[in-house]
């Protein structure tokens, strides 16, 4: 599974807006220069953000978004997969029952679905203030 740019942009534009809405609503065009993201990706990032009840917008003068909940609700799982989509390593996983189907004598199936349990795990742990105040543990490699 491979992170794209909008997923890692998601991230990186809660963590800002996160960081910098102690003073109200937190314009785009001010997210853009601090991140060295253009304006124009950034509205396509933060529809999705909004339509998942994540973001709360303003328009107008003194307008911008702000979150919706505070950080420590949010986990990096969700923020991903609201501008991701699914979150499974592999294609077979995407409908719960799985509908393989091979998915009765498929002998790497617990592979995908362990991995899928990790990554969730992994990602659901994380929460949005975590990332803003640097607390995050990364798991040792053996």
């Amino acid at each position: 599974m491979k992170i794209s740019t909008k997923g890692r942009y998601a991230l990186r534009m809660m963590v800002d807006i996160a960081e910098n809405q102690v003073n109200g609503y937190v314009t785009l065009k001010d997210v853009a220069v601090r991140q060295g993201i253009s304006k124009k990706y950034l509205e396509q990032i933060a529809l999705h953000l909004s339509q998942a009840g994540m973001l709360r917008a303003v328009r107008g003068y003194q307008g911008g978004y702000m979150l919706s909940r505070p950080a420590e609700e949010y986990s990096v799982h969700a923020i991903l997969q609201a501008v991701e989509g699914s979150m499974v390593p592999v294609s077979c996983l995407e409908d719960v029952p799985n509908t393989c189907e091979r998915c009765n004598r498929c002998k790497t199936l617990p592979v995908w679905t362990g991995l899928e349990k990790l990554i969730f795990g992994y990602l659901s742990a994380i929460s949005l203030q975590d990332v803003v105040d640097g607390r995050i543990n990364v798991p040792a490699a053996d």
